[in-house]
């Protein structure tokens, strides 16, 4: 068996859709027999850091365009007469995309669609990106023989906004990697605890700093909170960093608020151990990788209501309304380290995680393929 997939992601993004990839093929290429090739379809050879996280195995194997001019055009139209000579028996768009003529030319798909936020929520989306969005999602419902969502709340709006039957749909969580349940060394900790300049006592929240992650909720959250607990931001700066800058500095939280753009994955972990707490305020998501990764790390999680971070944190994490500044506060309060039943509710929070963790992600999409081929 021989099944394609859209490996831009894998070999240029590093975080997001592309450790979703990697760590999906990581656990395929464990998961399948040994006659089973995993083809990896990228427009060129990327960054080659990324391409080493993908473990180097006899059935993986990447594949480039020959002749291609346009890259973006291989990726949408041209690599389908390479799956045919290359007799790929599906073929999976692991970013919410399929090639245009997938179909007619007879291979099956499989697309995973991880969120819809510029149809659930467009004014975070300027009109030409929403429209570029909307019209690839469309046509690649049409072409998908099998859609996969990442949660039950992406499942949902897919069959809202995409008129898509449920039997179309499988609902298969984002397996996560197991890196940060690794204990860092005491030299490690006090090495990016000097080089970062990490306040004593902090909560952390990581994601890129963007409107719709809604870090100033916690930001404000602080005016209710111990003044030697601080805050430590860590993500991408998109525009709204000036927005969250700004209101630091007119209520004087410079002392309390450190934002952190370039984190290697190497030290995140290190961030993650030595805070008591993480918060996640985002008003919709996906899915969360995130929350997954701080309860790994041994922290209690503070997230918002309104999409699936339920689904990722578990009853034993806290949510609260993505604009409520008191109960925010309130809900940080009951979890930092002295507060009664931190240590339990962190210890229910990682059994749950745990369905995450294991290669039954893999067999769950790998039997998805094997469906597809009948």
């Amino acid at each position: 068996m021989k099944i394609g997939f859209d490996a831009k992601r894998i070999v240029h993004n590093n975080t997001g859709l592309g450790s979703y990839a990697r760590t999906l093929v990581n656990d395929l290429s464990e998961a399948v027999t040994d006659d089973t090739q995993l083809r990896l379809y990228a427009p060129d050879q990327g960054n080659e850091r990324l391409r080493r996280q993908v473990v180097a195995r006899p059935n993986i194997v990447y594949c480039y365009p020959q002749h291609a001019t346009f890259k973006w055009l291989w990726r949408s139209h041209g690599i389908v007469a390479d799956l045919v000579a290359d007799d790929v028996d599906v073929y999976h768009g692991l970013s919410g995309e399929l090639p245009v003529g997938i179909s007619k030319a007879g291979v099956r798909s499989v697309v995973t669609i991880h969120d819809l936020i510029f149809l659930r929520h467009p004014e975070y989306y300027n009109s030409f990106d929403r429209a570029i969005y909307t019209w690839k999602f469309r046509r690649t419902i049409a072409e998908a023989d099998r859609i996969i969502a990442i949660s039950e709340c992406t499942k949902r709006d897919i069959m809202f906004y995409g008129n898509v039957s449920p039997d179309r749909i499988s609902l298969i969580y984002q397996s996560c990697s197991t890196f940060f349940k690794l204990r860092e060394s005491e030299d490690k900790l006090q090495d990016v605890n000097a080089r970062y300049m990490l306040p004593p006592r902090y909560i952390v929240c990581v994601g890129t700093i963007e409107e719709r992650k809604n870090v100033l909720l916690a930001v404000k959250a602080l005016h209710r909170l111990p003044e030697e607990l601080s805050l430590v931001i860590v993500g991408r700066s998109k525009p709204y960093c000036s927005k969250v800058r700004e209101y630091i500095e007119q209520n004087r939280l410079n002392k309390r608020v450190l934002i952190l753009n370039d984190v290697s994955n190497e030290d995140l972990p290190a961030i993650y151990q030595m805070a008591e707490a993480s918060v996640y305020p985002s008003r919709y998501e996906g899915f969360g990788i995130p929350i997954i990764e701080a309860i790994q790390s041994g922290l209690p999680v503070v997230a918002c209501t309104g999409s699936c971070l339920e689904e990722a944190g578990g009853n034993d994490s806290l949510y609260v309304d993505p604009d409520d500044v008191y109960g925010m506060a309130d809900a940080i309060a009951s979890v930092l380290k002295g507060a009664p039943g931190r240590e339990q509710r962190v210890e229910r929070a990682q059994q749950y995680v745990r369905r995450f963790e294991n290669n039954n992600v893999a067999e769950q999409m790998l039997q998805v393929y094997l469906n597809e081929m009948k």
